[in-house]
Parts: C-alpha cells; sequence; structure tokens
C-alpha cells in the first residue's frame, strides 16, 4: 500500500498566508508529518512525501512523482482561506474530489470529511467537486482536504496549535486506515528477568555482559 501526503504550496508561496501572518504550509506540512508517522504504524504501508521544505515542488512534478510510485493513494492537505485576505466569517472543513467522482475517491473523501469534523467539531461543508491538478493529473485515489480557514479568526488560532493539528492527522490516517482496511503492526512483547545476588560484583559482571549484547539492565539495590 503506497500512499502520497501532499503539504499544499510551500513556506514562499504568495498569498498562502492568513491575516495573523502564519503561512499555510506551517500547518500543512506539519499535518502531513503527523499523519506520515501515524499511518507508518500499519502493515505493509509505504507513505511518501511530495512536498519538500526547500522549495515550493510544482505541482506537475508533485502528481509525477506519485504516478511514478504507483501509488494507491493521494491525500492533498491545506489549509482555506476567503475573500481578499481580511478577517471573516467564513468556516468549516470541506474535502474535494474530481468531478467525475471516482467511486473510490468519493468513498475516501466522504471518510475523511466523516472524522474531521467527528474530530475538531467544525462546520461541515461536505465533500465537493474539483478541477485541481492533484486531483486531476493523478492516476490513482486522490482527494484533497481543507482543514480549516486562516481568515477566520477562530480557526485561525486553532491552525496553530499542536493538538489541532494532530487531531487533523488522526482524523486523515483513520480514514485511510478506514477505507483500506489496514492493520497496525502487533504491538512486541517484552519480558523481564530478575536474577538475585549476594555480592554486588557479581550482578555488576551480569548486567556488564548483557548490556554488551543489547540489552538493558538494570542494578537495584
Amino acid at each position: 500500500m503506497k500512499i502520497i501526503l501532499d503539504a499544499g504550496h510551500g513556506y514562499s508561496t504568495p498569498g498562502k498566508r492568513g491575516p495573523d501572518g502564519m503561512r499555510e504550509y506551517e500547518f500543512n506540512r506539519a499535518v502531513a508529518s503527523l499523519a506520515k508517522e501515524m499511518l507508518g504504524k500499519y502493515q505493509n504501508t509505504e507513505v511518501f512525501l511530495a512536498h519538500s521544505d526547500e522549495r515550493d515542488v510544482p505541482l506537475a512534478e508533485r502528481t509525477s512523482l506519485a504516478n511514478t510510485q504507483n501509488a494507491d493513494c493521494y491525500v492533498s492537505i491545506h489549509a482555506n482561506a476567503y475573500g481578499t485576505g481580511e478577517w471573516n466569517s467564513a468556516g468549516g472543513i470541506e474535502t474535494y474530489v474530481y468531478p467525475s467522482k471516482p467511486r473510490e475517491a468519493l468513498a475516501l473523501a466522504q471518510k475523511i470529511q466523516r472524522n474531521l469534523i467527528s474530530s475538531t467539531g467544525l462546520r461541515d461543508r461536505g465533500v465537493k467537486t474539483a478541477d485541481f491538478h492533484v486531483l486531476r493529473e493523478t492516476k490513482m485515489t486522490a482527494v484533497l482536504v481543507e482543514c480549516g480557514f486562516m481568515t477566520n479568526k477562530e480557526e485561525a488560532s486553532l491552525l496553530r496549535t499542536p493538538i489541532y493539528r494532530k487531531r487533523c492527522a488522526q482524523a486523515i490516517a483513520k480514514a485511510i486506515a478506514e477505507q483500506y482496511g489496514l492493520r497496525k503492526h502487533d504491538r512486541i512483547k517484552q519480558y523481564k528477568v530478575q536474577v538475585a545476588f549476594s555480592e554486588k560484583q557479581l550482578a555488576e559482571k551480569l548486567a556488564g555482559n548483557l548490556q554488551k549484547d543489547g540489552y538493558n539492565a538494570t542494578i537495584i539495590e
């Protein structure tokens, strides 16, 4: 299972910032990084990032990467904006698919939208269609999600917080896992062995040998 996560735009993309100066990419990349970490806990998954912290990767390059990787899923992560860049009341979350509404893309978008609304409590603006490049030029299931408005003062404050970013990442990762029936890796079981010695020197010797073999060994008096 190959998943492409795309933090929309870049640090220097003109106009992609809120009235308070927050750059959209700051939010996008944080959510993408968290979602990548979360999805890495599932079996048989590979997660790739289509963006870069060093430059604003062109859209054609992003979709070409996804197509070359023969990815199964592409999720573009964004923060929304409305108007001429001043504070306003537009708010909520919406998720986009290509106008032809591919069945699997629509199903994934609906799951992402549902999980985001449940996790954040923001207004549900629904699943919509758009002729965005990343939806049109990708050969795999592709969706684009807008996680709140930078031009809404209350939502802009949320977009800045680690807890909100984590909630968005969890919602996206959970929706992808639901869509594709992903299963998490089994937890590694650990066992402890306690050995008692009457002489500290013997305890230190055993602990040293265990540490050389890569085990954690602690001496408790």
